[in-house]
């Protein structure tokens, strides 16, 4: 299985479905597309990602901790 957004194969699934096998959802580890196993994900050319614009992206800061 590789990635639609990138084409990387460093997909890790991530949840089931709660009743029965309907589903699963899988993520990138590269870079963070996720989608579910009954879509069959389409990524339209201008949101493609390669190792260049990957290495461009911002991080996303943490959140903080809730105050109390």
């Amino acid at each position: 299985m590789k990635c639609p957004r990138c084409e990387s194969d460093k997909i890790k699934k991530i949840a089931d479905a709660p009743v029965g096998n309907a589903w699963e959802i899988h993520v990138c580890e590269k870079c963070w597309y996720s989608w579910r196993s009954t879509e069959s994900p389409v990524v339209i050319d201008k949101f493609k990602l390669d190792d260049e614009k990957i290495a461009k992206m911002g991080v996303i800061p943490p959140i903080p901790p809730l105050k109390k």
